[in-house]
């Protein structure tokens, strides 16, 4: 069902279901208020009758029989009952009337009270004349009831339908109203493919929900179009970066291969050959990594480990590739309270980004004093690696997390451009961040966070 449809049917349903209510509230009380009009007129002629029929003077009668045939109608099937109350209070009753004894009652606490029997309603009243105490009774079939409720519920009936009618006819145009731009945004985003990211939604000044809707696709457009141009990048450099190992492979063997050397030239190819498949092998071991830590990588196991002991790890392996570094802890920002120091995570994915990240630096500030610190708060711990080498141009530094990418300054410097994306993927995987500051010729300061 369209949302459309939904709508439609929501909005005609919950005012249509109002009306209905509505329209049963005014039935109800119409007809409380039939039966109090009714009573009221019975009184009116109980007591008019009383007066007539036993008046104080003789003059009363004819002047109370005058008002009642010429200003009061007839009442449907209207009977008058006169029943005299002796001094002892019991009241001569009419065989022919059928009241309770609580009617009589009420009549002589209260001065007046009412019965119905089915659609004949009594009123009663108590009068006192020349000729005694008595309780005067009127009663008539309520015809006007029925009659005024039979045209009620054909006036209710025709306004709920007719109401219903506009309400579903408002209700079409308001969903279509309303749904307009988002079947614009549908036009717009089934005109966007592959080929075209770069077009984006037209957002309106506004500040309603369909504009924010818009600019959610807009951003999620800016995500595609970057991963699209990333995935071009880095097929395109992975090629490069393989084909060239390759080329001087299959070049020195068929340099070897095109006529007879000697045994120093032989072994001066094949070490060629086996550099170049090192290189490779390094290549493609790098690749893998990145794969496997990319955001749908394999599923690593986590434990809680201590962030002192991962830079203290780490140390050792620089230590290990990089004997003569000038790779230093900086204890001065360590906390004091050792429960801060345990965050969840991988310790291996850990110390081979943050290795990557101090081996960076080692290389390219050509092995001059390197520091990491640790510091740690209530949420997160810091890690600092700072030095102070070439820096990174401000043009390049929104490129550097972009595998095979390498920065303009850096082609004296051996390298492919993958340890920084490969140390991003594994920050992200723990939930952490990378902020890099850098200046040119001044060094570069990374900043790692990951969550405890």
């Amino acid at each position: 069902m369209k949302i459309r449809t939904k709508i439609l049917l929501l909005f005609a349903g919950l005012t249509i279901s109002t009306i209905l209510v509505m329209s049963a509230l005014v039935y109800y009380f119409a007809n409380q208020h039939s039966f109090e009009d009714f009573y009221k007129r019975l009184e009116i002629r109980a007591y008019l009758t009383a007066k007539a029929t036993l008046p104080y003077y003789e003059s009363d009668s004819v002047i109370y029989n005058e008002i009642r045939e010429e200003h009061l109608e007839k009442l449907p099937a209207e009977k008058e009952y006169f029943l005299p109350v002796q001094p002892d209070g019991t009241v001569s009753r009419n065989v022919s009337l059928t009241l309770p004894d609580q009617f009589y009652n009420q009549v002589k606490l209260e001065g007046k009270a009412t019965w119905r029997d089915h659609d004949r309603f009594y009123e009663g009243v108590l009068y006192k004349s020349k000729q005694g105490l008595y309780i005067v009774i009127v009663s008539a079939i309520n015809q006007y009831r029925a009659e005024y409720l039979e045209w009620l519920r054909k006036i209710l009936l025709i306004c709920s339908l007719v109401s219903g009618i506009i309400l579903i006819a408002a209700g079409v145009f308001f969903s279509r109203y309303i749904l307009k731009p988002i079947r614009h945004m549908m036009l717009q985003v089934k005109s966007i493919s592959s080929r075209n990211l770069h077009l984006r939604l037209n957002v309106e000044h506004s500040n309603d929900e369909i504009n924010e809707l818009a600019l959610t696709f807009n951003n999620m457009l800016d995500r595609l179009e970057t991963a699209f141009e990333t995935q071009n990048n880095f097929v395109s450099n992975a090629s490069h970066e393989l084909s060239t190992p390759l080329t001087a492979i299959i070049g020195e063997a068929e340099l070897a291969l095109n006529k007879t050397r000697t045994p120093e030239n032989y072994v001066y190819s094949l070490q060629n050959i086996l550099h170049e498949a090192g290189r490779l092998e390094h290549i493609t071991q790098s690749l893998l990594h990145l794969a496997q830590t990319g955001f749908d990588g394999k599923k690593q196991e986590w434990e809680q480990i201590r962030s002192d002991e991962l830079l203290f790890a780490v140390k050792r392996t620089v230590d290990k590739i990089h004997p003569g570094n000038h790779v230093e802890i900086d204890y001065s920002l360590f906390p004091e309270e050792e429960e801060k120091l345990a965050i969840p995570g991988n310790a291996q994915l850990l110390e081979l980004a943050l290795s990557n990240i101090v081996m960076n630096a080692i290389k390219y500030s050509n092995n001059q004093p390197v520091s990491m610190a640790l510091a740690a708060t209530d949420k997160k711990n810091i890690i600092i690696v700072k030095d102070n080498g070439i820096g990174i141009p401000p043009s390049d530094l929104p490129y550097i997390f972009s595998p095979f990418f390498r920065a303009s300054n850096t082609g004296h410097f051996k390298g492919y451009g993958i340890g920084l994306p490969l140390a991003m993927n594994i920050i992200r995987m723990h939930k952490g961040d990378i902020i890099v500051n850098s200046e040119v010729n001044h060094g570069t300061e990374i900043r790692i966070e990951l969550p405890r």
